[in-house]
């Protein structure tokens, strides 16, 4: 009697086993999947969608002049809607050198809608903060700056 209801439950088990996987295959297909039907590159999923298509060299020391040049550019632009420590229109940018590549923060601050409209981060923040990211006129020079005022601030902070 035990084994008629055994050898039913043994053979489903081990259909179930021969055809199932061990969830890694699954995860990378899903994700080379998912990076197809967004069309971004490698590079863009983890720096953005924008003008800055290569790495940029930001050194391990801190420009002190492009922090003072980034530091006037982020409160005349983006310390309306940023704060370093906390939350407000935008995301708290404090540390967000510590999240973010270089290149993420340059492409969001030179593109922003391209970001929301084409990169899942960009997309998850619109959801999050409800608001986007307006251009502010911003040149890739600035960027960098602010980039470099963000870093020095994540550093001494």
């Amino acid at each position: 009697m035990k084994l008629r209801i055994l050898l039913p439950l043994l053979a489903a088990s081990l259909i179930l086993f021969a055809c199932g996987n061990n969830g890694e295959s699954t995860d990378r297909t899903g994700a080379a999947a998912e990076t197809e039907e967004q069309g971004l590159t490698d590079f863009e999923l983890e720096h953005g969608v924008g003008p800055i298509t290569e790495r940029v060299d930001v050194g391990d020391d801190i420009d002190g002049e492009l922090v003072t040049k980034g530091r006037n550019i982020y409160e005349m632009k983006c310390e309306m809607c940023h704060n370093m420590e906390g939350r407000m229109v935008g995301p708290e940018l404090g540390d967000v050198m510590e999240r973010r590549s270089p290149e993420f923060v340059m492409n969001f601050i030179l593109n922003p809608s391209g970001m929301v409209r084409e990169h899942p981060e960009g997309q998850r923040l619109l959801q999050e903060y409800m608001t986007a990211m307006p251009y502010q006129n911003v040149k890739e020079d600035e960027a960098r700056a602010i980039v470099e005022f963000l870093r020095d601030y994540n550093k001494n902070n």
